[in-house]
């Protein structure tokens, strides 16, 4: 067996074996130098593709994943102990989108105070963690989303988030201005009158 073909074999072997994506330099820290880690991580992509398991990058790594056609097939329900409220899921949204951003600047953005145990949930599904402080008065923490973040929602990275473009298409935003419905004016304004 040749040097590359040993090389490839390893590398599988640590991706078939880590349990979280693994990183270029940490895969070449196993090799020999000057071992080319990303050309072999294109040529076991290229083999993998079409098969049942694709190599695929995520989270700033790499990991051995189920084919997306097949997921359906294999997909596995894990009771979820609690759901997330509309208020984690809106501050979750800020801060992925405007990280680091304080607890004031979440609050502001959503033009509501945030409940207490808010940030309690998502540090508990392990998605938003605090990164350092504010400088400026009462030096507020900075809360950032974490790497089980992008894992859980199938990122490698933030810039793979949805922009207004692609959330309007999916019928999650609509930016269209609000318009008051004349008879409905006056019934309000009656009422407060009356």
């Amino acid at each position: 067996m040749n040097e590359r073909a040993q090389e490839l074999r390893l590398v599988e072997a640590l991706l078939f074996a880590a349990s979280e994506p693994l990183g270029e330099e940490t895969m070449s820290r196993y090799l020999d130098p000057p071992a080319d880690v990303s050309g072999l991580l294109r040529e076991l992509a290229e083999e993998y593709a079409g098969r049942g398991v694709n190599l695929v990058r995520l989270a700033g790594g790499w990991v051995l994943r189920t084919a997306p056609d097949l997921s359906m097939k294999l997909r596995i329900e894990k009771p979820v102990s609690r759901k997330l409220s509309r208020a984690a899921v809106e501050s979750l949204a800020v801060i992925a989108y405007h990280q680091p951003v304080t607890r004031a600047e979440i609050e502001e953005i959503r033009g509501v105070a945030l409940g207490k145990g808010i940030f309690d949930a998502l540090m508990e599904a392990g998605w938003v963690r605090p990164k350092g402080r504010r400088s400026g008065p009462g030096r507020p923490l900075l809360w950032v989303t974490t790497r089980e973040f992008l894992m859980h929602f199938g990122l490698d990275s933030l810039s793979e988030l949805p922009g207004l473009d692609e959330l309007r298409a999916a019928g999650l935003l609509d930016l269209s201005p609000i318009t008051l419905c004349e008879s409905a004016g006056k019934a309000v304004a009656e009422d407060q009158i009356g």
